[in-house]
């Protein structure tokens, strides 16, 4: 078991409804995240100079949208439980609500840098030989980030880098025909 990384939105009831599981339309395989990616994504909590902002360096383009995608309601509220005074829990409401601000309406900026690292890291032969593992090899450097133009995996099994991003931006695409303006992370 691990944990993986699911991808919301502010109308999940209508992204995922009527032919969303529709073998025919395959939309497991092409929307489906890896558990690296959600590795990746949590790199950033283990050490300095995670891959994701190592290739937001190699690339120029801006990641943090996707850090800001993280939503912690189980962890919001462990915070107010364990809150002292009204005046931290306020704090804490108060820093939630500024955060559910910021991903208000987010699905264009999501899916503008998705395809603009999409774009940036498709001429780039051997990405796996310019990210520094940070010696803790555990998202695989050498084989998640390489063949970035090549879908390796099958649902969430084996995705590169590339496929990840790809599946990523299909399915944004997706719920953005369905009405969707918000998209968020959660794990489980």
């Amino acid at each position: 078991m691990g944990l993986d990384i699911f991808v919301c939105f502010d109308n999940n009831e209508e992204v995922h409804s009527g032919d969303y599981d529709d073998k025919t339309f395959d939309h497991f395989n092409k929307h489906s995240l890896s558990r690296t990616f959600c590795n990746l994504m949590f790199r950033r909590h283990n050490v300095s100079n995670a891959e994701f902002e190592q290739i937001e360096k190699i690339t120029s383009i801006d990641v943090s949208a996707f850090y800001d995608m993280e939503k912690d309601e189980e962890g919001i509220q462990y915070l107010l439980e364990i809150a002292n005074t009204d005046e931290e829990r306020e704090k804490i409401l108060e820093a939630a609500k500024k955060h559910e601000e910021k991903l208000n309406g987010n699905i264009d900026t999501i899916i503008d840098t998705i395809s603009r690292l999409i774009n940036g890291l498709a001429s780039i032969e051997k990405l796996p030989d310019l990210l520094d593992d940070n010696d803790n090899d555990i998202l695989d450097n050498k084989i998640y980030f390489a063949n970035f133009n090549e879908d390796k995996g099958v649902g969430y099994v084996g995705n590169n880098f590339g496929q990840d991003l790809r599946n990523f931006k299909r399915q944004l695409e997706n719920a953005k025909t369905k009405g969707a303006k918000t998209t968020y992370f959660i794990y489980g």
